[in-house]
């Protein structure tokens, strides 16, 4: 069975994704970013240091939540061991691929003496209808998408990865109670790289949405934690 959502600030609903090589640039974002930033995404990229659980302990060391996103996918025993032996650390959030139902239960399963709470990714925010169907996946992504959702959530995962656009489908279909976090979000609504389902973040949170993740439009901005503080203020705006 899913377990409640995160209580969570409003300040926390947004999650930077630390997207860096290193420890030692992963320090130099967490005080650049400061207050501004109360929640963290930590993925493929940082664990190749071989520095990953260092930088997990120093976020917690910080006051910060954690978001492991390994986006794990392998056959239910291993998946259901690494989700067991991920629960000696403090994380708020795991990730786990949609596509496997009795994965899904393997790790729910193994995931009963942590308090994280584990996420199905549906579709990549990067992936189109086309996509899909280059993958032999015959349905547009939001039935795609809501599929997934309905399948983790009967096989006791305590939420999704999607886009906003599929967060109002997936809440009516799902009902209160079950997490949905959004990356993706580009402020402005707009793409313009890699991220071909983008929406704003007043979008998101209209829809359903309860956390988003924003990496580069923080990242590459002029004064990174004007940014965030300025996504922080939309996200005020939205929930109010």
């Amino acid at each position: 069975m899913s377990r409640a959502p995160l209580q969570l600030a409003p300040e926390e609903r947004l999650i930077f994704a630390l997207d860096v090589p290193g420890r030692a640039e992963a320090v130099e974002w967490i005080d650049r970013l400061g207050d501004s930033v109360r929640f963290y995404k930590i993925g493929m990229e940082l664990l190749a240091s071989g520095e990953y659980f260092d930088v997990l302990d120093l976020l917690g060391q910080r006051g910060k939540r954690v978001f492991v996103d390994l986006k794990f996918f392998d056959i239910p025993a291993t998946v259901a061991g690494v989700i067991r032996g991920l629960g000696r650390w403090k994380v708020d959030y795991c990730t786990i691929h949609g596509w496997h139902p009795a994965m899904m239960q393997a790790a729910a399963e193994a995931n009963t003496n942590s308090d994280m709470r584990l996420l199905a990714v549906t579709v990549l925010t990067s992936m189109d209808g086309n996509d899909l169907r280059a993958m032999g996946i015959d349905g547009e992504p939001e039935q795609v998408v809501v599929q997934r959702a309905l399948a983790a959530q009967a096989a006791g995962i305590d939420g999704v990865i999607a886009s906003g656009r599929e967060a109002g489908p997936i809440r009516r279909a799902t009902g209160a109670g079950f997490s949905i976090v959004c990356p993706g979000i580009r402020p402005d609504g707009g793409g313009g790289d890699d991220q071909k389902r983008s929406v704003g973040v007043a979008e998101a949170f209209a829809a359903g949405a309860d956390a988003i993740v924003v990496g580069r439009p923080i990242r590459n901005a002029a004064d990174p934690a004007a940014a965030a503080a300025l996504i922080q203020q939309q996200i005020r705006d939205s929930i109010k």
